[in-house]
């Protein structure tokens, strides 16, 4: 499964995952976590809310590229390491995934999207809208780990010699176009 570069579509729908989700997840927390003014968590809510929904599109664009990826990916000549990069990525894939349809399961108002669309909530029984937001809670703790190991994975590659951020950076996008 050696990788010499990403496409620019796989690295700009890594950078904007990784933007939208490390801001809810630090933002999320924070007000959850720490007493701040209503306004302050009102306004981070509606943030969060409205950016999850705008970024759930791409998220499934992604999704169906990691899919389409790891299809032909034969398993079978993996290195271990290998295999548990590509189970740690698809643990990632689906904790999101867990963590955005349960957001949206969650919601005890109408989904209000930057001010621009307004969508109607999908469940209103009290006792099923508590259970989702349980499980987003955990799941978003479950996927806090998984990013601070991926990171730390990340870490442990450059530290070795394996330059996946460069693999991963816009400046390979632009030198892989130049020798084109």
């Amino acid at each position: 499964m050696t990788v010499l570069g990403y496409s620019t579509q796989r690295v700009w729908l890594h950078w904007l995952s990784a933007a939208v989700i490390v801001w809810t997840l630090v933002s999320g927390f924070y007000v959850a976590c720490v007493e701040v003014p209503a306004w302050i968590s009102q306004q981070v809510a509606f943030i969060n809310v409205s950016l999850t929904t705008v970024f759930m599109p791409f998220f499934v664009w992604r999704l169906f590229n990691f899919v389409a990826h790891a299809r032909y990916t034969s398993v079978s000549v993996l290195s271990f390491m290998e295999r548990l990069a590509l189970f740690a990525h698809a643990l990632i894939y689906l904790t999101v995934t867990v963590v955005l349809v349960t957001g949206v399961l969650m919601m005890d108002r109408p989904i209000d999207v930057f001010g621009l669309v307004d969508i109607a909530q999908p469940l209103s029984n009290p006792a099923l809208i508590a259970l989702f937001v349980t499980i987003h809670v955990w799941s978003c703790l479950v996927l806090s780990l998984l990013i601070v190991m991926h990171v730390g994975a990340v870490i442990v590659h450059e530290l070795c010699g394996h330059r996946v951020l460069r693999r991963m950076s816009f400046c390979s996008i632009v030198r892989s176009e130049r020798l084109e």
